[in-house]
């Protein structure tokens, strides 16, 4: 059933004055700290040796079987999108994630894509966390939680090829508002695979993939990373690593563009 025959009106999401447009496309920061270009000339090799120790496969769709706490979402999506609903869907609580993180400018358009964060790289974003308790509870057992925010993609978006960071994550979605007017999906690798509503799909980001929401409607998901089960040595590796994002800029800017749309998004309520 879709939102809108749940009795859920997905409401319109407006622009904070003075923000660029809806659908500009901002352009990626040039001059990033050196310590993020030298990790993404490394990652290929900490990718190749993480790969060789996965207790999973390394296919780029993987089984939601082979991860039991995926029904724990399964079970309480209802809850889930009623709370996404709620916070994420109203006003100017989600920001677009070319606001967020420079990094994704080059593939994010301007409220076109937005994100309410919960956590991220291991970060918990506690006031957002208080206002989704039901989310909260049920991302609290997912083992080796890195990030989890709901993903909102606006009717005609287009997000362009891209891969994630690092082999040592793994992404799964939990479907939560799913248009069913055209075509809404997602290619990963060769693989196109669709969301349905109350359904996971977990995936290997770093594989190349790109989406699209060719419907009138507003795609929501929930959006979960978790680290990739691992043997050793590449466990060290990918922990080595992921401690090497989380300090460097692409997550710290992230972190504090979120606690400063926090507070701005307040500062409107008020």
């Amino acid at each position: 059933m879709g939102a809108e025959e749940a009795g859920i009106r997905v409401p319109d999401i407006n622009v904070i004055s003075g923000a660029p447009a809806p659908g500009t496309q901002m352009k990626a920061e040039t001059n990033r700290p050196y310590i993020i270009t030298v990790g993404k000339h490394l990652r290929g090799l900490f990718d190749r040796l993480i790969a060789s120790s996965s207790l999973v496969p390394n296919d780029p769709v993987l089984d939601v079987r082979d991860f039991a706490w995926t029904q724990v979402l399964r079970e309480n999506w209802q809850a889930i999108r009623d709370e996404a609903v709620k916070v994420a869907l109203v006003g100017e609580a989600a920001p677009s994630l070319a606001t967020i993180s420079p990094d994704h400018r080059s593939i994010a358009q301007i409220n076109m894509w937005r994100s309410f964060f919960l956590w991220g790289y291991s970060y918990p974003i506690e006031e957002n966390l208080a206002r989704c308790p039901e989310t909260a509870k049920a991302v609290a057992r997912i083992p080796g939680l890195n990030s989890a925010f709901f993903s909102i993609l606006a009717p005609g978006t287009h997000i362009p090829d891209h891969r994630g960071v690092t082999k040592g994550l793994i992404t799964c979605h939990l479907g939560l508002i799913v248009p069913r007017d055209g075509d809404v999906r997602m290619r990963v690798d060769d693989r196109i695979v669709r969301w349905a509503e109350g359904e996971t799909l977990v995936f290997d980001d770093t594989y190349q993939h790109e989406v699209w929401n060719d419907t009138a409607g507003t795609r929501v998901v929930l959006l979960v990373q978790f680290e990739r089960p691992l043997r050793q040595p590449g466990k060290w590796f990918a922990e080595f690593f992921m401690g090497f994002v989380r300090r460097s800029a692409f997550v710290q800017e992230a972190r504090d563009n979120i606690m400063s749309w926090n507070a701005a998004v307040k500062q409107l309520d008020y």
